[in-house]
């Protein structure tokens, strides 16, 4: 009986994952915010999040205020995914929270958390992987693949990614700019 309930759990989120596709390309900002929360994703005031973007569960998805997330983003809530407030991503963002384990004979799932603090930049293309916590005021560089904590207020980059610097602004305040409403 768990069998036939977990294969019915697993179809319904894969339809509302394609419902969320369709949506993710309407051109409307507000429209699509409104279908997002309707699907559990727990969205802060004045957060925006551009087209394409793709939803694994979104139940597990927390996004802060004035937070923007830019065009096909990828954000999986098979886990807990939390992203604070101020934060920024540029396009083709991957966050995933669940892979498989190569060590495994079975090859099962691992799921792990992944926390996005404040004032985090997170640059085109990088991908963040399970078990990732990215600090307060952190900079991830395109490209990125990020597999290990980031230190508040330092600047990663690379593959695997490393530290490159220090970020210079220690006390930030700043509110991101207003995304476009029809992007």
């Amino acid at each position: 009986m768990n069998r036939i309930l977990r294969r019915v759990s697993t179809i319904f989120w894969e339809l509302i994952n394609f419902k969320l596709k369709i949506v993710g390309h309407i051109p409307s900002h507000f429209f699509r915010r409104f279908c997002y929360r309707l699907c559990g994703i727990k969205i802060g005031k004045g957060s925006m999040i551009h087209m394409g973007a793709v939803f694994y569960y979104p139940p597990n998805i927390s996004i802060g205020k004035d937070t923007i997330i830019g065009e096909q983003v990828v954000l999986d809530g098979r886990g807990s995914l939390t992203i604070g407030d101020h934060v920024a991503f540029a396009t083709g963002v991957m966050v995933y929270n669940a892979e498989h384990d190569v060590h495994d004979p079975e090859f099962k799932a691992r799921i792990e958390p992944v926390t996005i603090e404040d004032y985090v930049f997170i640059g085109p293309r990088s991908i963040i992987l399970p078990g990732v916590k990215i600090g307060k005021g952190a900079i991830v560089a395109a490209g990125a693949v990020v597999n290990k904590d980031v230190m508040p207020f330092t600047v990663v980059g690379g593959v695997p990614a490393r530290h490159i610097k220090e970020r210079e602004l220690k006390n930030p305040s700043y509110k991101l700019g207003r995304a476009a409403w029809f992007r």
